[in-house]
């Protein structure tokens, strides 16, 4: 039987895509962490450069002159973004990146079809008689997977902006609508694929597309604001699946390494982040969590009869005396810009002999990761960082919890003796419910933006020393 020889530049572009899935595998094994979490990010730049490069070397000669165009155009947005969206504007930033993946994804299966189309011969009838059938499979799931992706991501964005009312729209039969949506997709995927000609299946494959942006619309229009950090992971979940799916399509073994990985991480942490809500994901997808009445605001939420207030000199004289304090950030701290405040806090409180760390619950904030970030960025140190599994247990031990919230903590702070929450107000904020430990005997309430707080009670602390 002969044998066919790989080309110098197959082999080449062979050895660098399997650099490239090691240090997929290794950046995202780092990223894990929070120490290594920043080199782990750039090992994954860098995998991904050598992805293309490695791609580029298999193609030989091309026309380098849109995929340059490309280049620059990507990067100059890029570039932008990272230099003018805010910290507190990341989460935002993040959904609409999740977007351009599953957008990306579709693009690249649409292209595929038409190259397809063109090099299909006149005994050829089908998609399925041009490639295998489940490579035809793996270009409908891309399709629809990215569309879904692509316009929930959008819709996210919208929710969490503000540009978007973000209480959950429940229309009626919404589920019988989205259920028909997905059923009329495959459908029109099966038919793509093994029955339809290339002229009716571009009118097939458009259909499919408009279908699954129009689900993508309906899954997550129902979705409250409370629960928008588990849709974000999740839908970076499906960004991964859709590469997945595109690699499949294209033949591409790095894309279908790297995807899977990008989905398995994101289906992984969705996980975690619905443990730590004490609800399931199915009960995140379908349950209309954070809904409002007419008015945008729960009624038991204006509900409160027994708060009590502090102020900084208060807080201050409790403070002093406290040997260990649990400092629980929220996205009060993000929209406040307050973590080089409270790590000025943390710093005199323990140079006065206290114990001082960090509670971070896997939601806090608008995106998974968003209070780590922002406690790196003011150099708090790692080891005082924990998660809510390790330090739940502590706060029966802990004088003083420190809660800058914008919603609703899931933590077991009112088991310390004192509890400071910072808060503009009583509003319910973004999770849209009434917060019971508002009202605990334990609680004190410390009303303004969350930065001025803490600086007014570091002034207030080093007045009394």
């Amino acid at each position: 039987m002969e044998q066919q020889l790989l080309s110098t530049s197959d082999v080449v572009a062979n050895l660098i895509y399997l650099v490239s899935v090691l240090c997929f595998i290794v950046g995202i094994m780092r990223m894990g962490r929070v120490k290594t979490a920043r080199q782990g990010n750039r090992l994954a730049a860098v995998a991904m450069l050598l992805a293309v490069i490695g791609q580029l070397i298999e193609l030989g000669t091309i026309d380098w002159t849109w995929i340059l165009v490309g280049m620059l155009i990507g990067g100059l947005i890029g570039g932008i973004a990272a230099w003018r969206v805010q910290m507190t504007e990341m989460p935002e930033m993040v959904a609409l990146f999740n977007g351009s993946g599953g957008l990306a994804s579709t693009l690249v299966a649409l292209a595929q079809y038409v190259i397809l189309i063109g090099v299909m011969t006149a005994e050829t009838s089908t998609l399925a008689d041009q490639i295998t059938g489940m490579n035809g499979l793996a270009l409908t799931l891309t399709v629809l997977i990215g569309s879904v992706t692509f316009t929930g991501s959008v819709v996210a964005w919208g929710k969490l902006s503000g540009r978007i009312n973000s209480a959950p729209r429940l229309l009626p039969g919404r589920h019988v609508i989205n259920v028909g949506l997905l059923v009329l997709a495959l459908a029109g995927g099966v038919a793509l694929v093994w029955f339809l000609d290339p002229t009716l299946g571009v009118y097939a494959l458009g259909g499919l597309t408009v279908l699954t942006m129009l689900l993508g619309i309906g899954l997550v229009i129902p979705i409250g604001g409370g629960d928008m950090p588990v849709v974000i992971s999740l839908l970076n979940s499906y960004s991964g699946m859709a590469a997945a799916m595109a690699g499949f399509t294209i033949n591409s073994p790095v894309l279908i390494v790297s995807g899977a990985m990008v989905g398995a991480a994101g289906l992984i942490l969705t996980q975690i982040m619905c443990k730590a809500m004490n609800r399931s994901l199915a009960n995140v997808l379908f349950g209309g969590f954070g809904g409002a009445d007419s008015t945008g605001v729960f009624e038991n939420a204006r509900d409160y009869k027994t708060v009590k207030q502090a102020d900084a000199e208060e807080a201050a004289m409790i403070l002093e005396d406290a040997r260990s304090v649990i400092v629980v950030p929220g996205y009060g701290m993000a929209v406040a810009q307050a973590q080089h405040a409270v790590r000025e806090l943390g710093d005199l409180l323990m140079g006065a002999g206290a114990k001082v760390r960090y509670a971070v619950h896997p939601v806090a904030g608008r995106m998974p990761g968003h209070m780590n970030v922002l406690l790196a960025e003011a150099d708090v140190p790692y080891d005082q960082l924990f998660e809510m599994d390790e330090i739940n247990n502590e706060f029966r031990n802990t004088d003083v919890a420190i809660v800058l919230i914008y919603g609703m903590p899931i933590l077991n702070v009112h088991d310390a003796t004192t509890v400071f929450v910072i808060k503009r107000s009583l509003s319910p904020g973004f999770a849209g419910i009434k917060n019971p430990l508002f009202e605990a005997e334990n609680a004190l309430m410390m009303f303004g933006d969350g930065k001025k707080v803490m600086e007014d009670v570091v002034r207030a602390l080093k007045d009394a020393e």
